[in-house]
């Protein structure tokens, strides 16, 4: 991403026109940023919204605390945010840009691995606890509260004691790679389902799959 794209974005820009607080949304996939991470697991909420992005046909673009562009859907408006803070600090994102863009709490998603479910097993959840993952303690920590939607990637948890960090940090297996396309297709699925159709909807329809 080209670092100067950053001066097409003041710090005063607001960057959703849309006038009507409930009609705000906020994506947000957590991942890490630089060569070193792509296509990890930890990685996944990247992908997912690298994967809707590439459906729309939208671009990224450097702005305040990560990478952004913004997203129609069905007469919503969403900002796609992929934080540049590193994992342990996406609160600071999450944060900034729910009270620069003026975004309701309830119309933020928060894009996450996890190993505590299956490889690509979906879940999306309204609160809940960190669960040890540095992303989600951070966003807690911002939004000071734990009661905020999160939509779970399983990444499955085949590492022998101790290797957990390698293991999330580590690439996708061949098995992983064959089965994603599919998956990321559910996922964008998902976050449309979460922008048009409302959380409980949403849960009913993906959980599970």
């Amino acid at each position: 991403m080209f670092r100067w794209l950053y001066a097409l974005f003041s710090t005063d820009q607001i960057l959703l026109k849309e006038t009507d607080a409930m009609k705000k949304f906020l994506i947000v996939g957590l991942g890490n940023i630089g060569e070193d991470y792509v296509d990890t697991r930890h990685n996944i909420g990247f992908q997912i919204l690298d994967a809707l992005a590439a459906q729309e046909n939208l671009d990224f673009e450097t702005a305040k605390l990560g990478d952004l562009t913004t997203f129609k859907y069905k007469g919503r408006s969403a900002l796609l945010l992929k934080p540049a803070t590193y994992m342990n600090l996406s609160g600071k994102a999450v944060r900034y840009w729910i009270d620069k863009e003026g975004i309701p709490l309830e119309n933020a998603l928060i894009i996450t691995d996890d190993i505590n479910l299956p490889f690509g097993a979906l879940r999306l959840k309204t609160k809940g606890s960190d669960g040890g993952h540095n992303g989600l303690k951070s966003v807690q920590n911002l939004l000071q509260t734990s009661n905020y939607n999160r939509f779970r990637f399983g990444v499955g948890a085949e590492f022998s004691k101790g290797q957990q960090v390698d293991y999330v940090l580590g690439k996708w297996n061949d098995d992983e790679n064959r089965a994603l396309p599919e998956r990321l297709k559910k996922s964008t699925a998902l976050v449309r389902s979460f922008i048009f159709a409302g959380t409980k909807n949403t849960m009913n329809q993906f959980n599970g799959t």
